[in-house]
């Protein structure tokens, strides 16, 4: 199954000139437009003010919060999928769950049999198509395997994975990671993966064993789900921030929900592999794979939890 988000779609009785920014509060797109849609709204000899497309108040322009009355900010004109945010202060409650969903969040290497339902995945996803992107260009391609599908594109890329000439067919087309590293970027990848082998015991000269816990990305690491992320191959660096905000929102999402995940760059050496299996079309580019699914608690490769830099560190505060 693949899954494209496409743009949401407005009622009828929404002006095309007006859009949804922020927290869906509805605002013109111009100055220009705002006034035509108030000067359209006029009582008009012979014309009910009420017969309006606001089926509201004459002379209220709901084009702007601050002449919306608050309780118009709910209204069934309001696209169903955009949630307004009200003025109230959220309570320490919602400010922990939030805070929770994104902290508790970590990349999980082994995943329980357990099936995920395809209403919380869909969920998840809804959720995470109100990330924010450049000029609401919504660049993400999302293809969701289950079943037969994830096994067939598990089984091929494993069975390229194992050809000794590996490396020099299957190659990114992007660069992940960069050409030559340097602190603190480089000790930061060398503690994660040699803290993860230590997990695992397996030592610093298994390169057969680190080469096989490696191909566990193909196999989505035994979860029930797996995710191929795609994107246009016109978009350029900024789309691809944009597409950072939406797999963070994928993935908090699902943690929100009892759900973990692993993002993987891995798949992106067999982009050939996974187009001709997916049937992706020549316009898209692989960006990353994902597991979903429940973490196995008995696992001992998914009590590594990964440091951070304090804020101090990154960050400077200018008066």
């Amino acid at each position: 199954m693949q899954l494209f988000l496409a743009p949401l779609s407005f009622p009828d009785r929404v002006p095309r000139a007006c859009a949804w920014r922020g927290w869906d509060t509805p605002a013109c797109a111009t100055r220009s437009a705002c006034s035509a849609a108030r000067r359209a709204r006029r009582p008009r000899k012979g014309i009910s003010s009420t017969s309006m497309w606001t089926g509201r108040r004459a002379g209220r322009c709901r084009c702007r919060p601050r002449c919306a009355p608050r309780s118009s900010r709910l209204s069934p004109t309001s696209p169903p999928d955009c949630p307004v945010m009200n003025d109230r202060h959220p309570s320490p409650d919602e400010v922990e769950r939030v805070d929770r969903a994104v902290t508790s969040r970590r990349s999980i290497r082994a995943f329980l049999p357990r099936p995920v339902a395809r209403a919380d995945i869909e969920a998840i996803l809804d959720v995470a198509r109100r990330a924010p992107s450049g000029s609401n260009t919504q660049p993400w391609r999302v293809y969701v395997l289950t079943g037969e599908s994830k096994a067939r594109l598990s089984e091929a890329i494993g069975e390229a994975y194992d050809q000794p000439d590996a490396g020099t067919l299957h190659r990114e087309e992007y660069p992940y990671y960069p050409r030559t590293w340097v602190d603190p970027y480089q000790s930061r990848r060398r503690k994660v993966g040699w803290d993860l082998y230590g997990l695992l015991g397996i030592g610093r000269a298994e390169k057969a064993r680190m080469r096989a816990q490696h191909a566990r990305n193909f196999r989505f690491f035994d979860a029930p789900v797996g995710l191929i992320f795609a994107i246009d191959r016109v978009m350029e660096q900024g789309s691809w921030l944009d597409y950072g905000m939406f797999l963070e929102a994928v993935m908090v999402a699902a943690r929100a929900r009892g759900i973990d995940t692993c993002p993987q760059a891995a798949f992106t050496q067999f982009h050939r592999i996974i187009a001709g299996q997916l049937s992706m079309p020549p316009e898209e580019m692989v960006v990353c794979g994902m597991s979903m699914g429940y973490a196995d608690p008995d696992a001992i490769e998914n009590t590594l939890v990964t440091e951070r830099a304090p804020v101090a560190e990154f960050t400077r505060f200018l008066e």
